[in-house]
């Protein structure tokens, strides 16, 4: 409980921060960036448009940082609603296009077991980014791209067996950042 009230302090004191001084804000873009990413990347499943809208996300923090006033919840609260309604413009800017009808859920804000997830999954990009190069490269053309192990090697200009072995080492690694709670 003591720390849970310290890391609100530091937050709040982040924040405080920022608002004097704009370019304290990448403190708070640092820690926030996966999980926004993340929660966006769910609910559109279109990469490009899921950095677009984070990017969105951000710029509107940091231009109505100043009006933020800070009552004991978590900033990340302040930024899923910010995304929520960048996702529901998103889509209603696209139905208006497409002549169809917006996803209903769009607009609304994560609940508490979907939060946990998206941490999970910004966990997952924190730590898919701290493996070595060629294993990075491996998984996010496997796992994010969606590409086949043939074509990962012609890309790459590996053979298939090796291509096969840095994604084994990729995962081995993630597991091992991840610890034995996210299998």
């Amino acid at each position: 409980m003591e720390s849970d009230i310290t890391g609100r302090d530091s937050e709040r004191l982040r924040i405080e921060a920022a608002q004097k001084d704009p370019n304290r804000f990448g403190d708070l873009y640092e820690d926030h960036f996966d999980r926004i990413y993340a929660y966006i990347l769910r609910r559109v499943r279109d990469r490009m448009a899921a950095q677009d809208l984070t990017a969105e996300v951000f710029h509107q923090a940091l231009a109505n940082l100043g009006r933020y006033e800070w009552r004991g919840v978590p900033f990340a609260a302040w930024l899923y609603r910010i995304a929520s309604n960048a996702i529901a413009d998103h889509f209603h800017d696209s139905s208006r296009e497409t002549n169809a009808e917006p996803l209903p859920e769009a607009d609304i804000a994560p609940a508490s077991d979907e939060i946990g997830r998206i941490e999970d999954r910004a966990m997952l990009y924190r730590s898919v980014d701290k493996l070595p190069i060629d294993q990075r490269r491996v998984i996010v053309m496997r796992f994010a791209e969606e590409k086949s192990i043939r074509e990962i090697a012609e890309e790459l200009g590996k053979s298939e067996g090796a291509i096969k072995q840095l994604q084994f080492r990729g995962i081995q690694n993630l597991r091992a950042q991840m610890g034995p709670s996210h299998g």
